[in-house]
């Protein structure tokens, strides 16, 4: 159990890390407009069918030229799976 909390928890406190250093350097404004991107970003998403590069995130935490184990293993195009767009959508919306 504690490997599946390890990547969270880890991003979590990086975060809060940085958004103190942030705020330490910059003033109060700079976390809290950081903070209010972030969030506008991750209520913008796409259809349940399309995977989410979520570019926008990491661009904005910095991650944006950082290679990780999940770029190069984990990509969902390649996916052997791929779920019916229009089930995925009726059950989104309650219909089913």
């Amino acid at each position: 159990m504690l490997v599946h909390c390890y990547l969270p928890c880890f991003q979590l406190n990086q975060d809060k890390t940085n958004f103190a250093t942030l705020r330490n350097i910059q003033g109060l404004h700079a976390p809290l407009k950081l903070q209010m991107e972030l969030r506008a970003v991750k209520q913008a998403q796409r259809l349940p069918f399309l995977h989410s590069s979520n570019m926008a995130v990491d661009t904005l935490r910095g991650n944006d030229e950082c290679i990780g184990f999940e770029d190069i293993l984990n990509d969902p195009s390649q996916s052997e799976v791929m779920g019916e767009p229009h089930m995925m959508m009726e059950y989104k919306l309650g219909l089913l």
